[in-house]
């Protein structure tokens, strides 16, 4: 409580694509930009020589998904899904852990009834989380329920051992608007507050993963939901997309949730690129993730009223009001956008900027302050 948000970047190869040098390259724009975190989530490629490489590199924590690598390892060798045991999983969560990843994100809430309510309720969306919808496939052609579910003290042995943070994954996140705050959702969350007791009994760290797609009238009571339900855990929330109709934006939907999110409360907001739903990102893609996202998670620490949240907007305003160019860029969440876009388009004399020229509000304001002091 009364700490500013924080922002997440997602990084990492796909089976399709991607390698590594570039996802270096990633993971050094998203850190420039101002990331408090970035996550692995390759699928492709050597994923252990990947993960490493951003473990050394890498100045602020690192997260990770073991699922992928243990499902990669599967689609390399031929193998479906099904044939996963309970203990390749949490051997692979185990060497994760052992080689410094800093927390885990582990779909623990996703249990054989919650997805059969996913069926029965005939989700526009279905199930849009990778891990989820893995597991959801294990469990069903298995005959069996969540392993990390029925592990979980395993799991928590591992965590504590190598004091890395559980990210409580949620793996049936609404994919669509119009699947927000539906009766699996809200399942697999009372499932994850029960595991969120169990973690902190045990004296693990433990966050909780939200949504994911949500109008924005129901965004401030899933974050008041959840903190009840969760005894107040830190809430990590993955935009929310407030529309499902801006593919190539949807930077900016999520900044549009990630702010009302963080303004009820949320802790820890996740990045979404302009290249969300669409393809792999790039390195501009992930610049304008980061820079978007910390634009909403400042807007909700303003709102939230976190200490010293207005002190640098107060700071910009007076650079501002003094036309202050060198203090404006010095003072912006991007400094080197605003640099530019000036220095391209400045006026060819004064202080003032092409918009207004010589009919500058601030100029003329300035100008009768000086008038009226010097009377």
């Amino acid at each position: 409580e009364g700490l500013k948000t924080k922002v997440n970047a997602n990084i990492g190869t796909s089976g399709v694509q991607g390698a590594l040098e570039i996802e270096l390259a990633k993971l050094d724009v998203a850190v420039k930009a101002g990331a408090h975190s970035v996550m692995d989530l390759s699928t492709g490629r050597d994923l252990c020589i990947t993960r490493r490489a951003i473990l050394d590199r890498s100045p602020v924590m690192v997260g990770a998904v073991p699922l992928y690598a243990v499902a990669a390892d599967l689609v390399d060798a031929g193998r479906e899904i099904e044939s996963m045991t309970a203990s390749m999983l949490l051997e692979s969560i185990a060497a994760q852990c052992a080689e410094g990843i800093d927390y885990i994100t582990v779909h623990c809430g996703v249990t054989r009834r919650a997805v059969a309510q996913t069926h029965a309720q005939d989700r526009v969306a279905g199930i849009v989380s990778r891990g989820g919808a893995l597991l959801a496939a294990w469990m069903e052609r298995n005959n069996r329920e969540n392993p990390l579910l029925e592990e979980f003290d395993h799991l928590l042995d591992i965590a504590f051992q190598y004091d890395v943070t559980l990210s409580l994954g949620d793996g049936l996140r609404p994919g669509a608007v119009s699947d927000a705050t539906d009766s699996a959702q809200i399942h697999e969350l009372l499932v994850i507050g029960e595991l969120a007791k169990r973690a902190r009994n045990r004296g693990v760290q433990v966050m909780i993963e939200g949504p994911g797609h949500m109008p924005l009238d129901q965004i401030a009571g899933n974050v008041m939901l959840q903190k009840r339900i969760c005894d107040g855990a830190p809430f990590y929330v993955l935009g929310p997309l407030t529309t499902d109709i801006a593919p190539g934006y949807d930077h900016i939907t999520a900044a549009i949730g990630g702010a009302a999110a963080a303004a009820a409360g949320a802790d820890f907001l996740c990045y979404v690129t302009p290249a969300e739903h669409l393809c792999l990102p790039n390195l501009g893609d992930v610049h304008q993730g980061v820079v978007s996202t910390l634009i909403a998670a400042h807007s909700g620490d303003i709102a939230k009223g976190v200490p010293g949240a207005m002190d640098r907007d107060r700071l910009m305003s007076v650079y501002r009001k003094e036309l202050d160019w060198e203090g404006m860029f010095s003072t912006a969440l991007d400094q080197e956008l605003p640099r530019r876009r000036w220095e391209e388009n400045r006026a060819r004399e004064g202080k003032t900027c092409t918009m207004c020229g010589k009919l500058c509000a601030l100029q003329a304001h300035n100008t009768l302050r000086q008038a009226g002091c010097a009377s």
